[in-house]
Order: C-alpha cells, then structure tokens, then sequence
C-alpha cells in the first residue's frame, strides 16, 4: 500500500507529485532543491549552503516517515556544475558517520528555479 508522506518542514510541491511516497518498509523522497520552506523561495549561495538546506528538507521528510539520514540506502545528487562537486561532498558527507548511502553524482544541464544542486532519496526502515 502506498502512504503520502508530506510535511510542512520542507518545501510545497511545485509541480504533480508528493514530498514522498512510502511503501512498505521503503521510502522515496522526491528530488529536493534549496527551498526554504518557511519562505517558499530558493536559498541564495552558494553550493554548500544550498546543498545544507538541501539536506535539511530530506531530512524533514525522513522524519515525517519517522525516519532519519541512518535510513538512507541510496541518494542521486544532481549538479548544475560537476566542478561543485568537492564542495557538494563536504557539506553532504557531514550527514553520515558510518555506513553512507550508495550514491550517484551528476551534472545535469539546469534544475528547477536556476538551483545549484537536487538530491533526490531512498530510504529503508531498519
């Protein structure tokens, strides 16, 4: 049975689709950008302070499935710019202290409202 996993902690919808979707002991987050929820607009900055909210709004969904960043099993990171990288992984490894997610990294050609960096997830009940 699929659950709608949606909170007010990380950022609306801008388009057909849910802040996540559980099914069973399995949780998809949607791709996240730099959305500040409590303001609705993209966080200007840089690459680490970009990828920092991103981080917070997954793990706002994580916790709204009960979850946490411990619970990730695979994460996708989508760059505008492979040369952010470096910084992207410092900011984005801080999350994990032991056993991180397996993970692809990406440059794409643009992301949604002019973004540096979207992550999108998975995560597994333990």
């Amino acid at each position: 049975m699929k659950k709608i996993i949606s909170t007010t902690h990380a950022p609306a919808a801008i388009g057909p689709y849910s802040q996540g979707i559980q099914v069973g002991d399995l949780l998809f987050v949607s791709g996240q950008i730099p959305i500040v929820p409590e303001t609705g607009k993209i966080l200007e900055g840089d690459i680490k302070m970009q990828t920092l909210q991103v981080m917070k709004n997954i793990g706002a969904v994580l916790e709204a499935a009960g979850m946490d960043y411990s619970n990730l099993v695979k994460c996708t990171c989508y760059l505008a710019d492979i040369e952010d990288f470096k910084a992207m992984n410092e900011v984005y490894g801080t999350y994990f202290s032991a056993a991180p997610p397996a993970r692809a990294a990406i440059q794409v050609g643009k992301l949604p409202l002019g973004s540096k960096v979207e992550i999108d997830a998975i995560a597994a009940k333990k």
